[in-house]
């Protein structure tokens, strides 16, 4: 991984390359890492970004080099986002779902926990995101390390992580948190000052001793998922796919992609993944 030192000298290379004084449709932005975005406005409904950003990471991933099993590069990759002080909040992931009609929609959520089936997030069951992971519970994560100019993405089917877990999860929330999810409905439109209100009520009666909702918990996305082989020719003729992408950002857009499929496998064997580079 590169030192903030590194990330930073990168940073000042790139904007030694920018002009120091732009026309007046030009505006100069400044971001959180210290790299320059130019914004051209030809008209006033028109926003364009000009410059062309280079991603500079250094690893260099095969599939000789990656772990034999997705997770276990999963594990290996999200403990260096988190623990190399470059990443802010590398648990953020973008959660795509769809109705059962297949209109999409897509939210950034928190992973609470990987483990060796698959990515663990909680919600309120009555939400958005829940009501369409029941009626179609299948979905796409994508985290994206921008700091460090990595990503993955991962397709796979959801369900619903016992209660057991789900109550083990809210009782380490803080007391705000607790209270919060009693207080929320969560994705339904409410008028100024009802949360408030809601809040108080839930706080006066259960005060420090709060259940875990009946309407609140855990999802688990499991990468996995069925889809029609039309290749086969046959009538109704489906596979069960596993798939997993992990992504370097390497300079003029010539990106690693290296992807882990698993067509019609049922068990735990590393050797069940055909692990294979992607055009970038």
């Amino acid at each position: 991984m590169m030192s903030k030192n590194v990330y930073s000298s990168l940073a000042i290379a790139f904007r030694k390359r920018l002009p120091t004084t732009y026309p007046p449709h030009l505006t100069r932005v400044r971001n959180f890492i210290h790299m320059d975005v130019v914004l051209s406005q030809p008209s006033p409904d028109k926003l364009q970004v000009l410059p062309h950003n280079q991603y500079v990471t250094s690893d260099h991933i095969t599939p000789a080099t990656i772990a034999p099993n997705p997770l276990d590069q999963f594990r290996a990759w999200f403990k260096d986002a988190a623990e190399g002080g470059v990443v802010n909040e590398p648990e953020a992931m973008s959660l795509s779902t769809a109705t059962l009609s297949g209109i999409p929609s897509a939210r950034i959520v928190l992973l609470k926990q990987v483990d060796a089936r698959g990515f663990v997030f909680f919600t309120n069951y009555t939400s958005r995101k829940s009501q369409e992971i029941i009626a179609n519970p299948h979905a796409a994560l994508v985290f994206y390390w921008r700091e460090i100019h990595k990503s993955v993405r991962v397709v796979g089917r959801v369900e619903q992580v016992s209660k057991e877990e789900s109550a083990e999860y809210f009782q380490s929330r803080p007391l705000g948190s607790r209270l919060g999810a009693w207080a929320s409905k969560q994705s339904s439109a409410i008028g100024e000052g009802d949360l408030d209100a809601r809040l108080q009520k839930v706080t006066q009666k259960f005060g420090q001793d709060v259940p875990t909702p009946e309407f609140w918990g855990g999802w688990r996305v499991i990468p996995e998922y069925v889809f029609a082989n039309a290749f086969l020719q046959l009538p109704g003729a489906k596979i069960r796919c596993s798939e997993i992408e992990f992504w370097c950002g390497k300079p003029s857009r010539l990106h690693d992609r290296i992807r882990y499929l698993r067509l019609d496998k049922h068990t735990d064997d590393n050797s069940t993944w055909k692990v294979e580079r992607l055009s970038p």
